[in-house]
């Protein structure tokens, strides 16, 4: 019976991440799903679950939809994500990154509701990388600088939460309009096209299915604190990108590399974060896929997804 059930309120469910969680939640069936976006729904799956839009940039509408859902558990992956866009905007960078999450956690913590907050290796400056959730943040961006933000307002709630930061997320999902460092580099050399990508930043990408499974386990044991949420080994966006071509048989020679400077990344991007992911293998149960792995599973997901 519904009632029974827990309701999980999903925002920014148009969103990469939230996409996958509605596809891996919906089967589950202790929970009723609730998802949100500002927008008409564009999930792949329309099935399974209520959609809700929602302007997380009116805090009256915010609050009513909270009134209205009235959620045991918020996983938020809603946010403004754009290094460029936060720094044109900051006022509604301040709106999306950080009041909204206050909101919640407020919600959160009046009604004694479990909070799920996505946050990104942003948060550091990128010269001491990788970094274990106890590191000092010092971000280099408005976007890193609204997260650290973030996660100390919402500390201050008290609510029960736990901060999932990731790292350059990449797969698959339902929505031929969403993109990222896998299906970008895929594509522009599937048509031949030349692509300039950045030699001197230093990540450990996060394969989106596995950020989800994170997010879940997360629910599932009521986790609180930070953890660090991403895959496990350490690679240039241009040996990713080298590793994309390799996977699917393309012309490397497609691949020109730059540096950070020459696309003036050199200030206002880390130049090597990486996570140490001990706390959430020994908390969560947290595993991460190797990287060709998750790009044979992103092979298969295409017939899925194209079907």
């Amino acid at each position: 019976m519904d009632e029974l059930k827990q309701t999980i309120l999903i925002t920014g469910a148009n969103g990469f991440l939230g996409q996958k969680l509605i596809e891996k939640l919906i089967d589950k069936s202790q929970y009723r799903i609730v998802a949100t976006s500002k927008s008409e729904n564009r999930n792949f799956i329309r099935e399974g679950y209520t959609y809700i839009p929602c302007d997380f940039t009116d805090m009256d509408a915010l609050q009513a939809l909270l009134d209205e859902v009235q959620p045991d558990k918020i996983i938020h992956t809603a946010a403004m994500s754009s290094v460029e866009a936060c720094e044109k905007d900051p006022t509604l960078c301040e709106k999306v990154n950080i009041e909204t999450v206050y909101q919640l956690g407020q919600y959160c913590a009046r009604h004694d509701k479990h909070l799920i907050h996505l946050s990104t290796d942003f948060v550091f400056g990128g010269k001491e990388g990788p970094y274990r959730e106890s590191d000092k943040t010092n971000p280099c961006n408005a976007y890193g600088e609204s997260k650290v933000t973030s996660e100390t307002r919402l500390s201050s709630t008290g609510c029960r939460a736990a901060i999932l930061r990731t790292i350059l997320v990449y797969g698959i999902n339902g929505d031929r309009n969403r993109s990222n460092l896998v299906l970008w580099a895929k594509k522009q050399m599937e048509d031949n096209n030349r692509i300039n990508v950045v030699s001197d930043q230093w990540r450990m990408p996060t394969f989106v299915d596995d950020l989800a499974d994170a997010c879940i386990l997360a629910i599932e044991k009521e986790a609180t604190g930070i953890y660090h949420i991403s895959g496990d080994e350490m690679m240039s966006v241009l040996d990713a990108v080298y590793h994309i071509a390799d996977f699917w048989h393309l012309d490397r020679s497609l691949i020109n590399p730059i540096r950070a400077v020459d696309i003036g990344q050199e200030n206002n991007r880390p130049r090597k974060t990486g996570f140490i992911l001990d706390k959430a293998k020994a908390e969560l149960g947290y595993s991460p896929t190797p990287f060709i792995k998750s790009l044979e599973e992103i092979k298969q997901q295409f017939s899925f997804y194209n079907r």
